[in-house]
């Protein structure tokens, strides 16, 4: 795992009225930096955006419908994981779960069951001047976001 990455699997409670999910509580470590911003997203099946990145901020994302492969490209020169690339499924079928993304850590995501509605929580409010990204296709990342999984 990318060093910073945090990803809590998240529990639902469910009964014959629907269910019930808490995302965060306070003390917990996947959400030790202050909460300054919570934003909501609807993106269609077979969309994809990529890559963002904050110098500063924190990002904590959690897919609430449909299903996304969340992936993340470490640009942090010192960081142990530095060049490295992790891929986390996430949604009704790959289990809901909230993914905390560090300053330094390009992230981006294709939905592959949609729409998808998302959760963004940011410890920041948006600052356009930390708002940097990296074409989805750039060569030194070397990411294929038309790749379909491989056949097992």
């Amino acid at each position: 795992m990318i060093k910073g990455v945090k990803v809590k699997e998240l529990k639902l409670i469910n009964d014959e009225r629907g269910f019930f999910c808490e995302i965060f509580r306070s003390p917990e470590d996947i959400f030790r930096d202050k909460f300054s911003q919570l934003s909501f997203s609807t993106v269609f099946a077979g969309v994809a955006k990529a890559w963002h990145l904050h110098k500063i901020q924190t990002d904590w994302m959690c897919v609430l419908s449909g299903d996304m492969k969340l992936v993340l490209y470490d640009t942090r020169k010192g960081s142990k994981t530095f060049g490295k690339i992790e891929e986390i499924l996430m949604g009704e079928a790959f289990g809901i779960k909230v993914v905390r993304i560090p300053p330094g850590i390009a992230h981006g995501y294709k939905v592959v069951n949609g729409p998808m509605k998302i959760l963004y929580v940011a410890n920041r409010e948006y600052d356009p001047k930390d708002d940097l990204r990296i074409p989805h296709d750039d060569p030194q990342i070397g990411y294929d976001w038309e790749a379909s999984p491989k056949i097992r």
